[in-house]
């Protein structure tokens, strides 16, 4: 199964596909333990060798070797051969490990789209998978804030945090550069021509009680929710896991909204 295939429609159903069952639950196994996750955040700048990784988990050898081999099957994580310590006789040649372009946003891309999928076979189990990982990656990461996620265009997986109470989104301006990217605003390229630009922007994300909330600025092509268009102007609730298009077509953008 391929874990970044794109979606059409806020929820799929797998009632009928046990093989998705078995590779979702197998990808969610592989990240539902905390020592794996910790490999993960020491590879993902910076490559290593398994006695390297080893020695900063404090683990053996051949333990942490099992956790990489099962890390590999998911395709977060890639192997390519690098030069090991000095001897007497040069360097030896090793395994490097390290996570693939992307693959962090990858795996809060995949929670999300899972957190949308109506599973009818073990579906509690499943649930609580989900659940146990996005708590993991929470505590592992020391963060609660919401990303947002793009799916599909130019950006396609990138992930942007919402650090701010208020933060706007829409496409690039040249013409009005204090608009360019910050914490205060996400500006998406200008490949997603029917998003309104950001100095009048699509729309913002405001928190107000702990409750998050998207208002759509008045944007010409409009904004859904979960398929269904919200009335501009007004600001309605987000919750993890809920999708939305800036605009519908090739040259909108979709996001999800997800709070680990």
């Amino acid at each position: 199964m391929n874990m970044n295939e794109d979606i059409s429609e806020n929820t799929i159903a797998i009632s009928s596909d046990p093989d998705f069952y078995e590779d979702l639950s197998e990808y969610l196994n592989v990240l539902s333990n905390s020592t794996r996750l910790r490999i993960l955040k020491l590879i993902e700048h910076h490559p290593k060798e398994v006695r390297e990784i080893a020695r900063e988990i404090d683990t053996s050898y051949e333990n942490t070797k099992k956790h990489l081999d099962k890390l590999l099957k998911t395709g977060i994580v890639k192997k390519e051969a690098g030069m090991g310590r000095q001897t007497s006789k040069g360097s030896l040649p090793v395994w490097k490990y390290s996570m693939i372009s992307g693959g962090m946003e990858s795996i809060i891309r995949n929670l999300s789209i899972f957190s949308n999928i109506d599973v009818r076979i073990g579906e509690e189990e499943l649930r609580s998978k989900i659940d146990e990982v996005n708590g993991l990656l929470a505590s592992e990461y020391g963060s609660d804030i919401p990303v947002i996620v793009i799916l599909g265009g130019d950006e396609d997986g990138k992930a942007y945090p919402l650090k701010k109470d208020e933060v706007r989104i829409g496409r690039e301006d040249l013409s009005s550069p204090e608009y360019a990217a910050s914490e205060y605003a996400i500006v998406l390229s200008a490949g997603y021509e029917a998003v309104t630009r950001v100095s009048k922007p699509h729309g913002r994300f405001v928190l107000r009680n702990g409750q998050w909330y998207y208002e759509d600025c008045k944007s010409t092509g409009g904004t859904f929710i979960n398929n269904r268009q919200i009335p501009p102007g007004k600001e309605v609730p987000v919750n993890n896991g809920d999708m939305l298009d800036l605009a519908r077509g090739a040259k909108g953008a979709r996001l999800i909204f997800n709070m680990t």
